[in-house]
């Protein structure tokens, strides 16, 4: 016997978990995702169509669907029951556009407002429109039991199909009909499957059964009823014969007028078919609900995966900066070019040491009228820092790019990135910002350095910009990666740029400067991958689950189960 529901406490919990499955996207489109998005939509349509409305009002009248296949012979069905053309029935197809409610005058009341299918919009005294429901009053049908006749199950119209699903996953009870000719049919197989799988109680209507095959036919359906599951489902035939001005025969309607008649005479009975169908399809929820709960795993692992794939690639591509500076491949070409017009020519290792003061004095000379040495030394680091940044950030993409398109959910999001392969096309003018001002630092770096010491008399001799172009040679001078002359040249450089600082700050301060500068210059180039990266992870943020829908979904379902 199906246990009492509470009314109260199972609407609360049933709200809860309807606002819990309704936003969850599942946007991502991994394997399990179609099958957990259509599960979604199920469920919440069933909770707000079915669920809630009942729950709020169990004393309403009963809402029986009449579902079946094209041709199956719904509509004759529900007009012969009325005792009148209330829906119409032919052989063009599809016929129901829009479903028909017919009930007893004095239940009319409990269909007026959007208790039930709030989705369409009602019309009384004519057909209804797409997206309505036909409301028909009728003394041909007791007060207790409301017929609902319903698109086909199989209409070539796709919002035929969908609509149908929709209706019968708000009946308190199904009447499926089906013919001798079509009863072993998939689809409507499919449909008694989902009827068992919501909880719905069911019963099934034989139609056009040839009157020799009766025993036959009904025997075979009833075995194929409880090989899936469904043994102790009603089967009411209808024997095949002509219409009467396109109704069935009083004498053949018989079966399924007399159980219908008895339905709506015993109030019990009506009521224990809506428990059985409400405390069924609360009790199909955790089955139901896992399907959604996989695909949310599912989706969460999938966004992790893609997630480290951004947050990978641009890691390395920041090593591969530091790299860079810390190897002195920064001085090959145009910048150590430029820092010999700044400090002279000649054999630098050679005279160093007697060097240092003519250099200075040398730096002083350039930089104090900003001159085109000066200009150019910073231009040419600019462009060297620009080229390392820019080689990283490319590689950097083409491995998001890559990986995303390897990984569950990832090729579709791409499509919301420009030249997903490729830099940003601002990466450039991001860098260019960025060694402008990393060069304004490093220069008030060196004005900081040098406030109220000793040392402010010797700065002053070669001047804050020489002193801090000196300190931005330094932050790249090591020798490592360099070759050949290379080396002999970027080691005098190192030496030169190491001895002057050293005769302004001392020994501790010019480890400190440049250990500064390099790291202010790495933090730079982060923040600019750190965008770099956003176009990626933007459209995975508006994708991913919620953080932790997972557990508030699994606490939600948690809270239901008590109600059933």
């Amino acid at each position: 016997m199906t246990e009492p529901i509470d009314p109260p406490s199972a609407t609360a919990a049933l709200v809860a978990l309807r606002d819990e499955l309704a936003g969850l996207a599942l946007a991502l489109e991994t394997p399990a995702a179609a099958a957990g998005r259509a599960m979604r939509v199920e469920l919440v349509g069933q909770v707000v169509d079915y669920r809630l409305p009942r729950l709020r009002q169990m004393d309403a009248p009963l809402l029986m669907v009449v579902g079946g296949s094209t041709g199956a012979g719904k509509s004759t069905l529900v007009n012969s029951l009325v005792g009148a053309e209330v829906t119409t029935a032919g052989v063009l197809r599809p016929t129901t556009r829009a479903p028909v409610l017919a009930c007893n005058p004095h239940d009319i009341r409990w269909f007026h407002d959007d208790r039930v299918l709030p989705g369409l919009a009602r019309t009384t005294g004519g057909p209804a429109g797409p997206g309505g429901l036909q409301l028909v009053p009728t003394d041909g049908l007791p007060a207790g039991v409301a017929l609902l006749d319903a698109p086909d199950i199989d209409s070539v119209v796709e919002a035929n199909r969908a609509l149908a699903g929709t209706l019968l996953a708000a009946a308190d009870s199904w009447l499926f009909v089906t013919t001798a000719a079509r009863y072993a049919d998939a689809v409507p197989w499919d449909m008694l499957q989902a009827a068992r799988d919501r909880g719905t109680s069911l019963s099934l209507v034989l139609d056009r059964v040839p009157a020799d095959a009766v025993e036959e036919v009904s025997a075979h359906l009833r075995a194929m009823l409880a090989e899936r599951g469904l043994p102790e489902t009603p089967v009411l035939v209808v024997r095949e014969a002509a219409l009467d001005d396109g109704l069935l025969p009083a004498h053949e309607l018989a079966p399924v007028r007399a159980w219908l008649d008895e339905l709506a005479a015993d109030a019990q009975a009506r009521a224990g078919v809506v428990r059985r169908t409400l405390s069924g399809a609360i009790e199909s929820m955790p089955r139901r609900v896992a399907v959604v709960r996989e695909a949310l795993a599912e989706q969460a692992a999938a966004a992790a995966a893609l997630a480290d794939a951004v947050e990978g690639a641009y890691r390395d591509a920041l090593e591969r900066v530091d790299d860079a500076v810390r190897s002195g491949s920064l001085l090959r070409g145009e910048v150590l070019a430029r820092w010999h017009d700044v400090v002279g020519t000649g054999d630098v290792m050679r005279s160093i040491e007697s060097r240092v003061g003519w250099v200075r004095d040398r730096l002083r000379a350039l930089v104090t009228g900003a001159p085109p040495a000066d200009a150019e030394l910073r231009t040419a680091v600019e462009t060297g820092v620009e080229a390392v940044v820019h080689a990283a950030a490319d590689e950097a993409a083409e491995r998001v790019a890559g990986r995303w398109r390897q990984e569950p959910g990832g090729r579709a999001l791409l499509d919301a990135v420009h030249r997903p392969d490729q830099a940003s096309p601002e990466l450039s003018g991001a860098v260019s910002e960025l060694v402008r001002d990393w060069q304004g630092h490093v220069f008030e770096l060196v004005r900081r350095e040098a406030a109220g010491k000793r040392t402010t008399a010797r700065l002053a001799s070669l001047g804050v910009n020489g002193a801090g172009l000196t300190v931005m040679i330094a932050v790249f001078a090591s020798t490592g990666g360099l070759t050949g002359a290379e080396v002999v040249v970027a080691g005098g450089t190192s030496a030169l740029s190491q001895r002057l600082l050293e005769a302004i700050f001392g020994d501790q301060a010019v480890r400190t400067l440049a250990a500064r500068a390099r790291e202010d210059l790495l933090a730079r180039v982060a923040r600019v991958f750190a965008g770099e990266a956003r176009r990626y992870e933007a459209p995975l943020e508006e994708a991913v689950p919620p953080a932790g829908a997972g557990e508030r979904l699994a606490g939600a379902l948690g809270a239901v189960e008590p109600v059933r």
